[in-house]
């Protein structure tokens, strides 16, 4: 399914320093830095980004080139950087997801303090209601709970949608899997977060499937409603009251 060529709203490039021109690694890491990060640094907006005082740092980033590249392909970076100032060398670590609470989440389980990885306001669309900040700031703290199957991200200014199908890592998780969708109001510069839960994978990429060619219907709830609920009127079970003296 083809994406329109739209940049992102509100959103434009920068260049990020990444604070390791002037320190060296072996071969193997300053060649997998350059391909996996480097490479694209021209066209990457930090969202966010952390320092810490022992050489660490964390970044949010946006790459707007990925609009042109692979149809749906995610395109926020999360990169997670080690400098040893005395041996002037360096480690790092990066993943590519399609949501920015994704991003957030995968720093924290690198040890980003959560507070400190808020996105800048100035760069991005903002929540449109409570129900999207609350699932954002879930999203967060979620990085183990589920891992993500399939995502799509389309950047049409008609239709500016996500969807990600993820998979339980608890296999008596309930639901076993979930689909969580972005939509972005290009008008408004704002944008909703909405989930649902899915008995199979096939359900759930079935799903996004639909909403990205226009077909699906509502979202499912992600926790179904009690196999025999208590029809209304009728009385509950008694209250068993624990034995005493009789009055």
């Amino acid at each position: 399914m083809p994406a329109t060529q739209a940049e992102p709203p509100r959103r434009k490039s920068s260049e990020v320093d990444f604070g390791v021109d002037q320190l060296d690694a072996d071969e193997e890491v300053s060649r997998a830095f350059y391909v996996l990060v480097g490479l694209h640094v021209d066209s990457l907006v930090p969202l966010a980004e952390h320092h810490s005082a022992d050489g660490r740092s964390y970044y949010v980033l946006f790459d707007s080139s990925a609009t042109w590249g692979h149809p749906g392909e995610p395109p926020y970076l999360g990169v997670y950087l080690e400098r040893d100032a005395d041996k002037r060398t360096f480690g790092f670590d990066q993943d590519v997801l399609p949501l920015p609470a994704m991003v957030q989440s995968w720093l924290i389980r690198r040890g980003c303090p959560p507070d400190a990885i808020a996105l800048d306001p100035e760069l991005g669309p903002q929540p449109a209601d409570e129900a999207t900040r609350v699932l954002a700031r879930r999203l967060m703290f979620e990085g183990d709970d589920y891992g993500v199957g399939f995502s799509y991200n389309r950047d049409d200014p008609e239709d500016f949608v996500t969807v990600v199908a993820m998979g339980a890592e608890d296999e008596h998780a309930v639901p076993p899997f979930r689909v969580v969708v972005e939509e972005v109001d290009t008008d408004a510069q704002t944008y909703t977060l909405r989930e649902g839960g899915f008995a199979t994978p096939q359900d759930a990429w079935g799903w996004c499937w639909d909403r990205l060619t226009g077909d699906a219907g509502p979202l499912p709830p992600m926790r179904p409603a009690a196999a025999n609920p208590r029809p209304p009127g009728l009385p509950g079970a008694p209250v068993r009251r624990p034995a005493g003296p009789c009055r």
